[in-house]
């Protein structure tokens, strides 16, 4: 039990480079594969299919897709960061805003600093250096039964994430959700350049890889205290 729950307080986003040389061997892929064969899915739907890309060409085109975030993702961003370590952990919650580019670190950005900006490029670099890319699809046709807007689904979805990447970080790989690549305009070429079906929709990509650099950052948790309610919610905590 106490390995679960390190494996669980040492999973991280590996936002940084991977190391384009080394190579997830095919063993390790089934691995992370198996741990989501197994996720538990709303009626055992398995509401999922996975495009594994390895292909240095094909990784190289995918990284050359514009897929600069809209203005309302960095305004909603905006409230989730804190500028300083003290301030984050005053809060407990949000990330650093020192990680995101300039333009993401203001309440009421440009459109056009966003465009300008070396965000892109190093996206670029981010997805071409790594060992794969995960393209996790799902058909929305396929609702979880008496689910409002496939809330269930969504919530599924999410489960295969976590297995995988618990999976991926025990292997001593980097993992990092790339979540542009599932707007409109990157999702629509992407489809075309994998041959993937009309009716599916990206959920979710996971970029993995063996990190360059430790790439370790002040993350945060609210304490137990803080979120939990004793036989109603006016009980804070488990007293």
């Amino acid at each position: 039990m106490q390995e679960l729950l390190k494996l669980i307080e040492s999973r991280q986003s590996s936002r940084g480079l991977f190391d384009p040389k080394k190579i997830i061997t095919k063993e390790d892929m089934e691995k992370i594969l198996e741990a989501a064969r197994w996720t538990p899915t709303a009626h055992n739907m398995q509401n999922f299919e996975v495009v594994v890309v390895d292909d240095k060409k094909i990784l190289s085109a995918v990284g050359k897709i514009k897929s600069a975030p809209d203005l309302t993702f960095i305004k909603e961003n905006y409230p989730q960061l804190s500028f300083s370590e003290e301030e984050l952990k005053q809060k407990k919650v949000g990330i650093l805003g020192t990680m995101f580019p300039k333009s993401w670190q203001t309440p009421d950005p440009k459109l056009e600093d966003i465009e300008n900006e070396e965000r892109g490029s190093f996206m670029a670099k981010q997805i071409m250096s790594s060992s794969a890319l995960l393209f996790v699809l799902y058909d929305p046709s396929r609702r979880a039964p008496a689910s409002e807007n496939d809330f269930l689904g969504a919530i599924s979805l999410g489960c295969a994430m976590e297995n995988m990447w618990l999976t991926a970080n025990s292997l001593k790989i980097g993992v990092h959700i790339v979540s542009s690549l599932s707007g409109k305009t990157a999702e629509k070429e992407i489809k075309k350049m994998l041959n993937i079906p009309d009716n599916f929709r990206i959920g979710f990509t996971m970029r993995l890889g063996y990190p360059v650099a430790s790439g370790n950052y002040l993350r945060v948790r609210r304490d137990i205290g803080d979120f939990t309610h004793h036989n109603g919610f006016n009980n804070k905590g488990l007293d």
